[in-house]
């Protein structure tokens, strides 16, 4: 059981009880094997210190277990496996244990001190009803028990899901109102160039300060940049320009993409915007100096690589390659990026390189 646990990178709760799970399993099918075993050796004198099994018995008790390790392969390694690594229902593994225990424990009792014993009257014939009743209760149990696991997990996750789903509701709503109000600057732009330019032409400078002065205080909290060819993509990089200037935050940027992104764009807007939110936050905990986010966005053929690489207050916590936290209402611009990216089937990569974090997307 220590090998057991310390080859895997599971909690020591869930490690343990997987392996009396297993060791229950084997403990039914030794008390088969026993009864068989006494089947086997009825018409011979046996006495009591030699060993229990002969070399039939034995033969049928490696073929049993085999024959569990193929049946539990397959469930194993999907059904069980996806509920192993789901921590939304962790608490179960704290009294799982107790059945196997139990079925471990109610199999040693079950053998007899004295080789003779199962001779005796109709004992062996209930001796051997019983070791496949309990073998029975205990599969059941185990199909029920996955069974009701995967059906709480699920509504966690639906639970946690509509959770983050309205919040991104509330952020995609202010994001829009952004870059609206972004667009309608830009369109707007255009007239109060040309209005500039007429009191230019005729002579009117002090008209046209005060025109600029006025434009000014109009849009003081919105400034147009131009990253790319996107539209929408400028829109949401200028956003954030501007949140990242008044954070006093170094924003290094790198587009190269066409007018047209390869995907959708509301649903990439959506992944960037979670991805520097979560930057931004991360940032502000730092010094001044050390304020900086890089963001790489470059387009290769149908496929749109995203590089987003940030200096870390603390090095994360990773479970499965993904950073987790147990702060309330924390982890969700991480989810929300997961949910998109395997939205437009995409790939996801988080981890540190030396002191940053990076984050590194293929849509």
């Amino acid at each position: 059981m220590v090998i057991y646990h310390r080859t895997l990178k599971i909690s020591l709760w869930k490690s343990v009880s997987i392996f009396l799970a297993v060791s229950a399993v084997f403990a039914c099918v030794n008390s088969i094997s026993r009864a068989v075993n006494a089947k086997l050796t009825a018409d011979l004198n046996i006495t009591q210190n030699e060993p229990w099994f002969c070399l039939k018995a034995e033969i049928f008790y490696n073929a049993m277990c085999w024959l569990f390790v193929l049946l539990a392969w397959y469930p194993a390694s999907h059904a069980a496996r996806t509920m192993i690594a789901d921590d939304n229902f962790a608490q179960t593994w704290y009294i799982f244990w107790i059945v196997p225990s139990i079925f471990i424990v109610l199999n040693i009792f079950m053998v007899p001190t004295y080789r003779s014993t199962l001779y005796t009257g109709r004992i062996l014939a209930g001796y051997i009803v019983i070791s496949l009743v309990l073998l029975a209760i205990l599969v059941l149990f185990y199909a029920m028990f996955l069974a009701m696991a995967n059906g709480l997990n699920r509504n966690a996750r639906l639970q946690q899901e509509n959770h983050f789903l309205s919040l991104q509701k509330e952020r995609y709503a202010n994001l829009q109102t952004a870059i609206e109000e972004t667009r309608q600057a830009r369109h707007d732009m255009r007239h109060h160039l040309a209005a500039i330019q007429t009191f230019i032409s005729q002579q009117e400078p002090e008209r046209a300060l005060d025109y600029i002065q006025e434009i000014n205080k109009q849009y003081d909290d919105t400034v147009i940049h131009s990253f790319c060819r996107n539209e929408l993509l400028n829109s949401v990089l200028s956003i954030y320009q501007t949140r990242f200037a008044e954070n006093q935050i170094v924003f290094d940027v790198q587009i190269q993409t066409s007018q047209t992104l390869c995907c959708s764009e509301m649903t990439f807007c959506a992944i960037l915007s979670n991805l520097l939110e979560n930057a931004m936050h991360a940032v502000t905990k730092l010094p001044v100096e050390k304020r900086i986010v890089h963001l790489s966005i470059f387009e290769k053929g149908n496929h749109l690589l995203i590089l987003q690489k940030n200096p870390a207050s603390e090095t994360p916590v990773f479970s499965n390659g993904i950073p987790v936290t147990t702060a309330k209402n924390h982890g969700i611009g991480v989810q929300s990026v997961i949910y998109y990216v395997e939205k437009e089937h995409g790939q996801y990569q988080f981890y540190m390189e030396g002191e940053d974090f990076v984050v590194r997307i293929i849509l």
